[in-house]
């Protein structure tokens, strides 16, 4: 009898900080076109297979939460100030509430994001598994944490440094993605 296919990894949005390099909360900035870059990283989560969305906010939450798409979860994050580790601990504490098996994490300042490259990780989703993107072999997003690490990065992610010490430290799979995209975060206008 053929296992039991596990449910989708949860996708997670960090949205929380205050954008200082940026000149403002990223959680805040469109597309020229107008797109929130909030709705482009739950659309590219949602389409490259991620099943319940949650989105960190803290800096900007009231102006930030209504451009949340209404199909992703808003998880307040407090204590942003003290830096990227509160959201990614607040994150997946909430995704702990739930059954998914792993979480796909993301920052919002990545809108060039393609869906391909967030299914090439949710096909290694399990509750062991950590992978991290990689772009012509530099380290990138979208990251994939199993269930049974939530708890080792949450205690590990302190201030500005999220799950890559970790990561690299348990020997995180490679998956490039270099093909799909530039993997560049964007830090100015």
């Amino acid at each position: 009898m053929p296992a039991a296919a596990l449910e989708p990894p949860c996708g997670v949005v960090l949205a929380a900080g205050a954008g200082r390099r940026f000149g403002g909360p990223k959680a805040l900035a469109r597309t020229p076109a107008g797109t929130p870059w909030i709705a482009l990283a739950v659309r590219v989560l949602r389409a490259g297979g991620c099943g319940e969305i949650l989105v960190a906010l803290g800096a900007s939450l009231e102006e930030a939460a209504p451009l949340v798409l209404s199909d992703a979860t808003v998880v307040p994050v407090p204590d942003w100030a003290s830096g990227v580790s509160a959201s990614l601990r607040a994150s997946l504490a909430h995704a702990a509430s739930g059954t998914s098996p792993a979480a796909i994490v993301m920052p919002v300042d990545t809108p060039d994001a393609t869906p391909a490259a967030i299914a090439r990780l949710v096909r290694r989703a399990r509750p062991d598994a950590l992978a991290q993107a990689v772009y012509d072999g530099a380290p990138g997003h979208p990251v994939l944490i199993g269930r049974a690490h939530w708890d080792a990065v949450s205690a590990g992610a302190q201030g500005d440094i999220g799950a890559r010490p970790y990561l690299i430290a348990q020997n995180a799979e490679l998956v490039e993605c270099g093909d799909l995209w530039s993997g560049m975060d964007r830090d100015e206008r």
